[in-house]
């Protein structure tokens, strides 16, 4: 199946013009005959926006999910946006995966919130890390600084992923994240990783942009620099695992038994 990023500035606090965005963009990617476009971390109304991050949430089958759904089903593709999210309980930083014919096939709320300004306006998530079948394949989902910790990519792969998709709103001086740490993702647990971000600058904090699409092997089959960018690329496991019948045996010589106690608390040194 094709899959497809865009790198994008957005458009902060505005929430009606990023979606207006979002139906260009859809048909574009949809005339390159792609089944699943990912949209950075708080695609919908920015990220760098403090408390409006508040007043611009909604809930996951809010106005604007109604109309992205009808987006996806317009271009037949699916398409994974992130948002802010309104609960009962709070705010949460979010994401949510909509199918081609228009359905929700999972939500997501960032795992590990990054710094106290996502502390002070988020509630940590309580989703878990899903991992769900859609446009024929099998996704881990996990935001931004979720990826940055190896068991939770681990999970996916465990749980049967073919690639995992990432959300992002990775800023400098970060960069290294995306150009070491998200291809090691993806070769250390022999899955693709989709890795969403924005670019351009909101209210003083610049964004790395480096988008990609990492195959198994750690190698960007699609990669982004700075600028605004779609990224296509073809994700395949199968002709992957034909193509490169070695790969690596991580997963299979594991010996769980020596390292069963990695949740645990850290010891302090």
């Amino acid at each position: 199946m094709k899959l497809a990023i865009h790198q994008t500035a957005g458009n902060a606090g505005d929430p009606a013009a990023n979606i207006a965005d979002l139906e260009r963009t859809a048909a574009r990617a949809a005339a390159e005959g792609v089944a699943l476009l990912v949209l950075p971390e708080m695609w919908l109304s920015g990220y760098n926006i403090g408390t409006d991050a508040w007043s611009l949430a909604e809930p996951a089958d809010g106005p604007s999910a109604e109309r992205i759904a009808a987006i996806a089903r317009e271009a037949g593709l699916a398409i994974l946006y992130g948002y802010p999210e309104r609960s009962a309980a709070g705010v949460y930083n979010a994401a949510q995966l909509i199918d081609a014919t228009g359905g929700r096939v999972a939500g997501m709320r960032k795992a590990h919130l990054f710094g106290d300004g996502e502390r002070r306006l988020f509630l940590p998530g309580d989703t878990g890390l899903p991992v769900v079948d859609c446009a024929g394949l099998r996704f881990g989902i996990l935001i931004c600084y979720d990826v940055e910790f190896p068991e939770a990519v681990r999970h996916a792969a465990i749980h049967g992923a073919d690639a995992v998709l990432v959300p992002t709103a990775l800023f400098h001086p970060f960069s290294y994240v995306a150009t070491h740490v998200v291809p090691v993702r993806a070769w250390e647990n022999g899955l693709f990783v989709a890795y969403a971000n924005r670019c351009g600058a909101e209210d003083g904090v610049r964004y790395t942009g480096r988008s990609s699409i990492c195959s198994p092997n750690g190698e960007p089959i699609a990669a982004a620099g700075a600028d605004e960018a779609l990224l296509v690329a073809e994700v395949d496991p199968a002709a992957f695992r034909r193509d490169d019948p070695v790969g690596n045996t991580y997963l299979q010589d594991r010996r769980p038994e020596l390292y069963a106690d990695l949740s645990a608390p850290a010891v302090r040194r």
